[in-house]
């Protein structure tokens, strides 16, 4: 009886009102990523330094990597912080998309979620 109340008692929305909610959300989600670009743009060259390490330890004695490209030198720690800064927005981000899909949902249909994405966050840090 108190389910039916809960999903009884929440407003049934438009399509405006659903598209502005994504709107929201998904803004929020740039954002956050664009503030951990910020954050993490000034430390870029240390970030490729550390991530280049292992290759640069496989190289002969007395070679140096390239750029094959004139914009390479900007542009691989540009995307190399980009995309760190995606991975270590996965949990907020995971968050905005759940917030956004579990009001559509029945009660039944959150608790057989749940389990499966709790289930999945070991395997997201592998």
């Amino acid at each position: 009886m108190a389910e039916q109340e809960q999903e009884t008692d929440q407003k049934e929305q438009t399509l405006m009102d659903h598209l502005v909610e994504l709107r929201d959300r998904l803004l929020h989600m740039v954002l956050a990523i664009l503030i951990m670009f910020v954050a993490l743009f000034a430390f870029s060259e240390d970030i490729f330094t550390i991530v280049a390490q292992p290759l640069l330890s496989l190289m002969p004695k007395g070679t140096s990597m390239i750029a094959t490209g004139v914009t390479s030198p900007f542009l691989v720690p540009f995307k190399l912080v980009l995309l760190l800064s995606v991975l270590l927005t996965i949990p907020y981000l995971l968050h905005q998309i759940w917030s956004f899909i579990a009001p559509g949902l029945y009660l039944h249909e959150k608790r057989m979620a749940m389990p499966l994405l709790v289930s999945r966050l070991p395997l997201t840090h592998i």
